[in-house]
């Protein structure tokens, strides 16, 4: 009932039983639309263009997240075109000369990873990394590391993109975080739109991270972070768009925005935010909302488990899936392949019978979408490896 949503793609891959919805994404139909609107507002409004996306297109789509992540203070989120620019805003504001003392974990996603990877190498930052595996006590052995030492900025997923794992009991980290000073980071690229998430109790504390590209179905190039209102810092990187609205100097010479624009950068290209726009506001019409789209996708996982009971495939079976928790899990699910070779060559047999995946070293992925078919047909597989 929700292919009705996705017809352009759906009709441009007739034959393709698309399962890395959580690396590419189909787009509704209505981002096309969006698309349109952004160049006809551009050639409307000309020299007021900033004026009408400043005034009404961002506050709208402020407020269509807060809803979704139940926020209080939608003007506490910024816009920009990737999640590296955002988190390296982040890491600026900490003094030049210190290094920065991070604690994470070894399942981070390859932008943060590289780039704290580097800072490492000119002792800009020292990091510890929590390995996620076993799951079933990585909360605990990440909070033991939150009480015996000393952060500057803790990093971590709200669900892992390398293996689907969710972390249960984000306040109970958030709590465990004694230290005002230490910036606290939520990575929720791979939790917005598809787990449902209330940040009611710890907005005031922490740093939410995430983007349209994934289960928010808006495309590439429109990422956004909520920061606590008591925010003051004053990022070194910063750009133009941070002094838009009211400023406070508040310990230098550079105003910078009273809410979440202090942590803005310079002019971008907003038809990702008006794709991003149409699709929440679409879900808000017809009353598709988180839960409904996280229970829809449970049980096409639930399908797909069963149908590999009728393959009987040696490496696509159920006990090689990375899973603590089904009824607590993200929107993929996780092989664990004997090598990258093996997932490779997994990868492009699937692909030769249409089905389409996607792998990250010795780990292949299937991602659910509410556009695909009840269930997937594997059949076509010839012998396994």
């Amino acid at each position: 009932m929700y292919k009705k949503y996705y017809s352009h793609f759906l009709t441009a891959n007739p034959h393709i039983q698309h399962y890395a919805s959580h690396s590419h994404h189909y787009w509704p139909d209505v981002t096309r639309e969006a698309t349109l609107q952004y160049w006809d507002d551009s050639a409307k409004f000309v020299d007021d263009k900033w004026g009408h996306i400043f005034g009404n297109k961002i506050p709208a789509t402020q407020k269509l997240i807060a809803e979704v992540l139940n926020l209080s203070c939608p003007d506490q989120i910024v816009f920009a075109p990737n999640t590296h620019e955002l988190v390296y805003r982040l890491l600026s504001c900490f003094e030049p000369r210190k290094t920065i003392s991070i604690l994470t974990t070894d399942s981070e996603f390859y932008s943060f990873d590289r780039q704290v990877n580097r800072l490492v190498e000119d002792k800009m930052a020292s990091v510890d990394k929590v390995s996620t595996h076993p799951f079933d006590d990585f909360e605990d052995r990440f909070i033991e590391k939150i009480t015996s030492n000393h952060y500057d900025m803790i990093f971590l997923s709200h669900v892992f993109f390398n293996s689907g794992m969710v972390v249960k009991n984000l306040k109970k980290i958030v709590e465990s975080v004694k230290e005002s000073n230490t910036m606290i980071v939520i990575d929720g690229y791979h939790g917005f739109m598809a787990i449902p998430t209330d940040l009611k109790e710890i907005e005031d504390r922490i740093f939410y991270i995430a983007g349209s590209y994934k289960y928010a179905q808006g495309g590439e190039g429109c990422c956004f972070m909520v920061s606590p209102k008591s925010s003051c810092e004053r990022p070194l990187y910063t750009g133009w768009f941070a002094g838009f609205t009211l400023l406070e100097t508040d310990g230098g010479n550079t105003g910078y925005s009273r809410d979440g624009y202090r942590f803005a950068g310079s002019t971008m290209d907003f038809a990702a935010m008006y794709r991003l726009e149409a699709v929440l506001t679409l879900f808000k019409k017809e009353g598709l909302t988180v839960a409904k789209i996280h229970s829809h996708i449970q049980k096409l996982q639930n399908n797909f488990r069963n149908h590999l009971l009728e393959i009987d495939h040696h490496y696509l079976t159920e006990k090689n899936i990375l899973s603590v928790d089904y009824n607590h899990h993200g929107h993929f699910l996780t092989f664990a392949m004997p090598s990258p070779e093996h997932a490779k060559t997994m990868h492009d047999l699937l692909k030769s019978i249409n089905v389409w995946t996607d792998f990250r070293g010795s780990r292949l992925r299937f991602g659910f979408g509410i556009y695909q078919n009840d269930c997937i047909d594997l059949k076509a597989l010839v012998k396994p490896l």
